[in-house]
């Protein structure tokens, strides 16, 4: 199977929150390497935040046509960097000497029923010393209508991102993003009411919430957070 249409509007309104992507795109940079493959490349907004400009080769991954066809026009209007080019499919879709420096999902494995086989399919295209990252919602406890209406199995933390460590790797580095966040979400919900959050609410939460949490967060050693970030390193 390498079409998949995609349900949820989430996309669009997250495209928004230029602040959170710059915030953890700094954090995940320095394991790219020459060659980075984006799973679950939605509609380029990730691309367009975290590809740098000299990057040598972004493969963005994704299976939904319609989607896909987002990113091919933003290459075409060259608002992404030229290393960016588009795959349509899965990562089992991959030829198997397709290997790659860095293969990240950001929001995406959450989506995905069997974690664990999804990651291990990606280590396999991992040259040696490469890395594997993924961000995802943290703490099943925040759970919400916004969560289900999106298609989440699930959210994470420390023990499940360890659990899903692929055959061959080890882990790099789990932390934890969104202090400030998380402490809204645990207050009162503020953010996550209804099954979808507006674009005031993620420009609030992007512009004045984020800033703060950059700081917690440093402060706390990136124990603490509303989102969760896995790194592991092949062998």
């Amino acid at each position: 199977m390498t079409e998949q249409k995609y349900v949820g509007e989430e996309l669009t309104i997250f495209a928004h929150a230029v602040n959170w992507k710059a915030y953890y795109g700094k954090l995940i940079r320095p394991y790219f390497g020459d060659r980075v493959l984006e799973a679950g490349a939605g509609l380029g907004g990730t691309t367009l935040s975290l590809c740098p400009p000299d990057q040598r080769e972004w493969v963005c991954l994704e299976p939904d046509p319609t989607l896909l066809r987002e990113i091919d026009q933003l290459i075409a209007g060259n608002k992404l960097p030229g290393g960016v080019k588009t795959r349509p499919g899965f990562v089992q879709d991959l030829p198997a000497d397709d290997l790659y420096d860095c293969i990240i999902y950001i929001d995406v494995i959450e989506h995905i029923e069997d974690d664990a086989a999804e990651l291990a399919r990606a280590a396999e295209h991992l040259k040696p010393g490469g890395f594997l990252v993924a961000l995802s919602p943290a703490h099943q406890w925040l759970f919400t209508p916004f969560d289900e209406a999106i298609g989440h199995y699930r959210r994470y933390n420390r023990i499940r991102m360890e659990q899903v460590t692929p055959p061959g790797c080890d882990i790099e580095r789990i932390f934890y993003l969104d202090s400030a966040g998380m402490l809204l979400s645990a207050a009162n919900r503020l953010m996550l009411r209804q099954s979808m959050p507006t674009v005031n609410q993620i420009l609030v939460w992007d512009r004045l919430v984020i800033p703060v949490s950059r700081l917690l967060d440093w402060l706390t050693g990136y124990r603490f957070g509303k989102s969760v970030v896995g790194v592991w390193r092949k062998r």
